[in-house]
């Protein structure tokens, strides 16, 4: 009978087999994967690709009574447990080498409620995914600039978007959350219920529990102007003095990413990243005094709907790339 070990929290080894791992299996809806097993190397690969690291059990949970059931193996061996969302985890902490992963991307439902401009999400899904929901009734909540991001990471961390300085983080716009605790506990955790682990989840990290589902506040959101605006190098000095002037009386709706930046064919350059809610004649007024200096190298400034706008990076991002932050 094939056996293997798993790393504890005291730093010791617990053997397994076949046998408790069926026992296991058969509690569950998802699945229990090991180094064998087709999917586990998806499971266990992360958006940053300097993290290799290699679990000793993964189980794709279904829902949220997989969840609890996986926690409660795990916490009678005390074993190491890690947990990831949409796996674009920089850190690596999404991955713990031979440990159980608690692998939340199966679990992707999405319920938008348009009259209360709320949504109630799964932890496994990503931006794309929260967006085109909420968007298809033109609604929207703060949610990551590159649109494989999971909503469960960039909530719990904080979560930064286009629409943060209307809207406020990401954390900012949770009404609730589903909770397994360490004791095998599904809590709620909101203003009124348990709210010091509300406020712990919003913006603490992940480790208060596996946050299993979101309930977020949403706003309207329509067609927005945004793109890339692009200056040679050599004016770096005057564009970003520009710049700074431009965003110390910048309304609310105006988001503005500047940065020195590598193109695509090796030519150094100042960028800005710009996006202007609102009318489109107003955002475009608004954003007006930064793109008038020049003429920019290249300007891809334009209207669009706000799920163009929450794509436009995604390529600048790629899966796969070694990352250091």
């Amino acid at each position: 009978m094939a056996r293997f070990t798993v790393r504890t929290l005291a730093e010791g080894e617990v053997a397994l087999d076949e046998s408790r791992l069926g026992h296991l299996r058969a509690r569950l809806s998802g699945e229990v994967l090991t180094a064998e097993h087709r999917g586990y190397d998806e499971a266990r690969t992360l958006f940053n690709a300097a993290v290799d690291r290699r679990p000793a059990l993964v189980v794709r949970c279904a829902g949220p009574a997989d969840v609890l059931r996986v926690v409660d193996f795990a916490r009678d061996l005390d074993l190491v447990v890690s947990v990831r969302g949409g796996g674009h985890n920089v850190s690596g902490n999404a991955v713990a080498d031979r440990g159980l992963l608690i692998d939340l991307s199966r679990m992707t439902g999405v319920r938008v409620d348009p009259q209360a401009r709320t949504a109630r999400a799964d932890a496994g899904l990503t931006w794309a995914r929260f967006d085109r929901e909420t968007q298809a009734v033109d609604l929207a909540t703060t949610g990551g600039v590159v649109s494989s991001t999971g909503i469960a990471g960039l909530t719990l961390g904080g979560g930064f978007g286009y629409l943060a300085r209307r809207h406020g983080l990401t954390c900012d716009n949770l009404l609730a959350a589903d909770v397994v605790t360490a004791d095998g506990r599904l809590l709620t955790a909101s203003d009124e219920t348990n709210p010091d682990l509300f406020w712990g989840l919003r913006g603490g990290g992940g480790n208060f529990g596996v946050v299993t589902s979101f309930e977020y506040r949403l706003h309207p959101v329509g067609p927005v102007v945004g793109g890339l605006l692009l200056h040679p190098l050599e004016r770096a000095r005057d564009v970003l003095r520009r710049y700074l002037a431009f965003a110390a009386d910048a309304p609310p709706e105006v988001t503005c990413h500047a940065g020195l930046l590598t193109a695509p064919d090796g030519t150094k350059v100042v960028g800005f990243v710009l996006s202007a809610l609102g009318p489109v004649t107003d955002a475009e007024a608004a954003l007006a005094p930064l793109r008038a200096y020049g003429p920019p190298a290249a300007d891809m400034v334009r209207p669009l709907s706000y799920g163009e706008l929450q794509h436009q990076l995604d390529a600048s991002y790629p899966a796969g790339l070694g990352h250091y932050w």
